[in-house]
């Protein structure tokens, strides 16, 4: 797989988008040295599934999953994750409410002493 630079998808075609994927999967299998017939096995596809995935052709996001995760490369899924991001604004008034200094325990002259 050449060093190809997709940093901007946003402006590829669905189908550029898709080829780069199957292109990934291809370069990692072969990276492997594994075989279509054997990656396909493991993750329970048919191989021409698998050759047509990485030939650029549509694919069920499950199959796209199985493969991944045949390859260990589930982790380009972690861009996904939704991460609870606090603002600064709301940083800075957090920081401004919090203790500055402890306050001394002073008895409540209400109160009366024991005798003990």
């Amino acid at each position: 797989m050449s060093d190809k630079n997709i940093a901007n998808t946003s402006k590829m075609s669905d189908d550029a988008i898709i080829k780069t994927i199957g292109d990934f999967i291809k370069h990692h299998r072969l990276e492997k040295n594994i075989t279509q017939k054997e990656l396909s096995e493991k993750a329970g596809i048919n191989r021409t599934t698998l050759a047509e995935l990485e030939s650029g052709r549509r694919c069920q996001l499950l199959t796209l999953i199985q493969v991944l995760r045949m390859l260990d490369k589930l982790y380009i899924f972690d861009e996904f994750e939704i991460k609870q991001r606090i603002s600064p604004i709301k940083l800075a008034e957090l920081e401004m409410n919090k203790r500055q200094r402890a306050t001394s325990n002073k008895e409540d002259k209400n109160r009366k002493k024991s005798d003990w």
